[in-house]
């Protein structure tokens, strides 16, 4: 079995907690009675407007800040919502949410601010039934099989775009990536490949989502999200946008649709137009458009980010950056897919894309030695979990090594969520990047153009580099 495999596979569940965590101290979570005595966490002593500017211009430091301030958990408030949220990085509570019965502990993610993004039939904004009906449904595509035959694909992809970098001139890495890995998720989803004839349907679609991404990295869009906070649908100029791509999106599912039967075809969208549900029924039109919109975004942004974070990190930790290039260049092949994919794992850890993931506890709920009251939104903090001294020595130093000889902890080590939320394309992202950094690690010497390191900046929910993760080519090798 190869490492892309393997990884893909032990990506689905991390086998055991890693040993360093056996020297965290424990502490008691979960549902308790009703009328339990209700004793709330510190708060952030700031106004809502200040403390979402914080988390949204330095994700990181206003994570990192208020937990060495006030422990393992505490509360914040956001403008968009008017009750606080709770915040935990201890994994005991992380263990406690994601295993608890969906009823009593439901994602929050109804509220996402990409639901006027991704419409009100996404498998990211259901919960409920209907988000395991629509679970069940995608998750054949990103796993197995499905994955081994994205590989060739993933490093044509990737040796292409390398070849296009000129030596010497500094450029983002993030939009880069962005292109490599949206080439696969358009392959995967709708079977639509980098052949795609100009003036098809296929290529229109390919170059609108090329567009309506490249708009969301703008600062104008700051402005867009501000506009559609809190909404359930779109408005303004998102709605604007989103509409061009949901004609194509539209005429590209009838399209299929008149051609069901014109022979197999193994791509997502065709897979969905065949499925049926307990009763016999079709996915509606704007059912498939919600989760194909949410495939494509979901399915690209945060690997192409992921990369270029791990990249970012690389540049300015040398040693590590040393010994990956060694690894892949004369390593043997068991020694470069190990250290490529330790490597994985520690960019992952140090900058999550996703800082925080939400629940809604629907009981009261004890966290250490506090307890909330029913219908809190208890936001477990990947951020404050990721640089916890007493699971991850020297946390802010990017290691690998701690990968190496251990699986990433179920409870640990959580940038793909858990229970059963977890990332479905988890397979195939690591699968993707370990193809990538791989490629990117044995024809390029890569050098930051800046030595301070990149801030993070929050964008929708995810958290990127401020420069988009800038680098120059200092030399190239061919294949």
């Amino acid at each position: 079995m190869s490492a892309v495999t393997e990884a893909a596979s032990r990506s689905r569940a991390p086998e055991t907690d890693e040993p360093a965590a056996a020297s965290i101290q424990s502490s008691p979570a979960g549902p308790v009675e009703d009328d339990a005595r209700i004793v709330m966490p510190p708060a952030i002593a700031l106004p809502r407007l200040l403390q979402g500017m914080g988390f949204g211009v330095r994700p990181l430091g206003f994570n990192l800040s208020a937990q060495r301030r006030f422990g393992d958990v505490w509360q914040m408030q956001l403008p968009t919502r008017a009750d606080p949220f709770v915040v935990t990085s201890h994994p005991d509570h992380v263990k406690s949410l994601f295993t608890a019965k969906p009823d009593d502990a439901p994602s929050a993610t109804g509220e996402s601010p990409l639901r006027p993004i991704l419409g009100p039939n996404s498998v990211l904004t259901l919960i409920g039934p209907r988000h395991m009906r629509e679970r069940k449904l995608l998750l054949p595509a990103f796993h197995g099989e499905a994955v081994k035959q994205y590989v060739a694909m993933i490093r044509e992809v990737a040796e292409r775009e390398i070849d296009r970098w000129q030596v010497g001139v500094p450029f983002p890495l993030a939009p880069r990536m962005q292109a490599v890995t949206l080439d696969v998720i358009m392959a995967g989803v709708f079977g639509i490949e980098g052949t795609a004839a100009p003036g098809t349907l296929e290529h229109r679609l390919r170059e609108t989502l090329r567009r309506f991404l490249r708009m969301s990295t703008r600062p104008i869009w700051a402005l867009v999200e501000l506009q559609n906070m809190g909404r359930p649908e779109p408005r303004g100029l998102l709605r604007l946008i989103l509409s061009r791509t949901d004609r194509l999106l539209y005429e590209l599912i009838r399209e299929r649709r008149a051609n069901a039967g014109g022979g197999e075809r193994r791509d997502v969208l065709s897979l969905l137009l065949a499925s049926r549900d307990e009763d016999g029924r079709p996915l509606s039109d704007e059912e498939l458009r919600d989760e194909l919109v949410t495939l494509v975004l979901a399915g690209h942004e945060t690997t192409a980010n992921s990369l270029a974070w791990t990249f970012e990190r690389l540049v300015r930790f040398p040693d590590a950056y040393d010994r990956l290039r060694n690894a892949v260049r004369s390593g043997s092949k068991e020694e470069a897919e190990a250290y490529v994919e330790a490597t994985i794992y520690e960019g992952m850890r140090t900058r999550p894309v996703i800082p925080m993931i939400v629940r809604l506890v629907q009981r009261p709920w004890q966290l250490g030695q506090f307890v909330v009251p029913a219908r809190t939104p208890v936001a477990m903090s990947i951020i404050g979990i990721h640089h916890r001294e007493d699971l991850y020595p020297e946390p802010f130093v990017f290691r690998p090594e701690r990968f190496l000889d251990r699986s990433p902890g179920t409870y640990t080590w959580i940038p793909f969520g858990g229970g059963i939320r977890r990332c479905l394309g988890a397979a195939l992202a690591m699968a993707e990047q370990q193809v990538v950094l791989g490629a990117i690690a044995r024809r390029t010497d890569l050098a930051a153009d800046d030595p301070a390191p990149e801030a993070p900046r929050q964008r929708n929910v995810t958290m990127i580099p401020q420069r988009g993760g800038r680098v120059a080519v200092r030399s190239k090798r061919a294949e």
